[in-house]
């Protein structure tokens, strides 16, 4: 029986008067790929900001409902949201390395935590950019500017400056709509074989891409969750009307 990594219950989102999530009932699983799934506008976006707090940085943006982590209300007084971040790590959909050196933009997170030895950090940083797939591609380079690299690479290099925190769970925000067919196609690789190490939750315009690799899919739709469930059932024999109408192409 799979471990509940998340749970989100009765949760709902205002933007000032919009509400823009309506009641979220979710159980997001340990060493799971979840997918969300939606036609743009749908909240899927902003569902997945919530599990790390990123609204806090929204104005308007209130919260009700129970978002827990390991069963602690994430909401809580008692979170500190540093901590949470470091917990639940975040790559979006846009490559955004900071203007700074490959091995800078790894260590920036574990220094920020008070590592500083450079023994310790040269370890992190290896093992950081292995785990995301490029140190064979960078390990000469690792002095020179992150902004100097292929899309594909900045976005493996974002992927491993959040694993270099070692978050528990890690948030992917159309982490590859911005890229070419075989730089997705790595990043899909990897993020099957970072699932043993994590429980990841992502969002995707791209359903072939939640077929591919996740094993749960949410399908969100004006602010509503219209079905969530394994995702070879979601998309062969969906429960839902409106489900099925999304996978076959007939809106969205």
């Amino acid at each position: 029986m799979l471990k509940n990594k998340m749970t989100i219950e009765h949760m709902n989102l205002h933007y000032g008067d919009f509400h823009a999530l309506k009641d979220i009932n979710l159980e997001i699983k340990e060493h799971q790929i979840t997918a969300f799934i939606g036609p743009s506008g749908c909240g899927k976006s902003t569902l997945l900001k919530s599990l790390n707090r990123m609204n806090d940085l929204v104005e308007g943006c209130k919260i009700d409902g129970l978002i827990a982590l390991d069963g602690e209300d994430i909401y809580g007084n008692n979170m500190d949201v540093n901590l949470l971040r470091k917990r639940v790590g975040m790559v979006f959909q846009k490559a955004n390395p900071f203007p700074m050196s490959i091995y800078d933009n790894v260590a920036f997170g574990p220094r920020t935590h008070g590592i500083h030895n450079k023994a310790q950090l040269d370890d992190i940083v290896e093992k950081s950019l292995r785990d995301a797939a490029i140190w064979d591609e960078v390990k000469d380079r690792l002095k020179k500017s992150a902004l100097g690299v292929s899309g594909g690479q900045q976005q493996r290099i974002c992927i491993a400056r959040a694993l270099a925190v070692h978050p528990e769970v890690l948030l992917m925000d159309e982490s590859t709509s911005a890229l070419d067919p075989i730089s997705t196609s790595k990043i899909e690789d990897l993020v099957m074989e970072l699932k043993s190490q994590y429980t990841i939750v992502m969002v995707t315009h791209n359903m072939q891409q939640a077929v591919r690799v996740s094993d749960q899919t949410a399908f969100f739709l004006l602010g509503d969750l219209v079905e969530y469930g394994d995702t070879d059932q979601l998309f062969s024999t969906p429960k839902e009307k409106k489900t099925e109408d999304y996978i076959t192409g007939r809106f969205g």
